[in-house]
C-alpha cells in the first residue's frame, strides 16, 4: 500500500550542495543519484535533467509515480520556481522516455569500451568467472530461463528493456541477457535502472512484468 504523501506547501530554498537533495512533494532527503532534477528553460518549459549536469536551479522529485502525479496536481514546480513554469501533462511518460534513452546510451558505451557483452553462453561465462558488475535481462524473457542464468548468484539484475530494446543495443533482433563488467559504468546503469523502475512503479529484478519498449 502506497502512504499518503504530505501536502506541504513550503518552498524549497535549500542550495544544491552536498549528497542529498529535497523532494518537493515529500520533503524528504534523498541522494542526489536517486533522484529526479528538473530546471525551468529559458522559454519558461520543464526540462528533465536526466543527468542533473543542466545549468540553473535545480527542482527535485523522488523517483516514483506518485510524487510526480502529485507534483502535477499540486503545482509545485511554479511554486518553487516563483516563477510561471510550463509543465507537460504526460511529464511522468517523458521522464520514463529519456531514462530508458540514457540507459540505452550507456549500455551502448559500455559495448563499444568492451565492457558488456550477450547472449546467454557467452555472457554467462563472465557471470561464472567473477567479472560481472551487473547483469541486465529484458523484461519480457522467461522467468525460468533468467533465473537459471542467474543461478544464485549475487549480483546485481536489472531489467529496464524489453528484448527488442536490448537486441537494439547490440545489434541483434533480440536480447535477453547482458553482463555489464564491474566498474563505473556498470553501478550508473543500475541506477538508471532504478530510477526507471521508481518512475515507472516496476520491479527491478527477477520478476517478469509487462514489456516496456525502448
Amino acid at each position: 500500500m502506497t502512504a499518503t504523501l504530505p501536502d506541504c506547501d513550503e518552498p524549497e530554498d535549500e542550495p544544491e550542495t552536498g549528497p542529498l537533495r529535497r523532494c518537493l512533494v515529500t520533503r524528504a532527503h534523498i541522494a542526489r543519484e536517486a533522484g529526479l532534477r528538473f530546471v525551468v528553460g529559458p522559454a519558461g518549459q520543464l526540462i528533465f535533467d536526466a543527468a542533473a549536469t543542466l545549468p540553473g536551479r535545480g527542482l527535485w522529485l523522488s523517483a516514483r509515480p506518485d510524487v510526480i502525479g502529485l507534483a502535477l496536481k499540486r503545482g509545485v514546480f511554479p511554486r518553487a520556481a516563483k516563477a510561471q513554469v510550463n509543465v507537460p501533462a504526460d511529464l511522468g511518460s517523458q521522464v520514463a522516455a529519456a531514462l530508458r534513452r540514457r540507459i540505452v546510451e550507456l549500455i551502448g558505451l559500455a559495448r563499444r569500451g568492451g565492457g558488456a557483452i550477450c547472449g546467454f553462453e557467452t555472457a554467462r561465462e563472465w557471470l561464472v568467472a567473477g567479472k560481472a558488475g551487473l547483469v541486465i535481462q529484458a523484461r519480457d524473457g522467461s522467468l525460468e530461463e533468467r533465473t537459471r542464468f542467474i543461478g544464485g548468484r549475487d549480483v546485481a539484475v536489472v531489467a529496464p528493456l524489453n528484448a527488442a530494446g536490448l537486441g537494439q543495443v547490440f545489434g541483434r533482433e533480440h536480447v535477453v541477457h547482458a553482463v555489464i563488467v564491474a566498474g563505473k559504468l556498470a553501478k550508473m546503469i543500475e541506477i538508471e535502472a532504478n530510477r526507471l523502475a521508481g518512475v515507472a512503479g516496476e520491479e527491478t529484478s527477477g520478476h517478469i512484468a509487462p514489456s516496456v519498449d525502448p
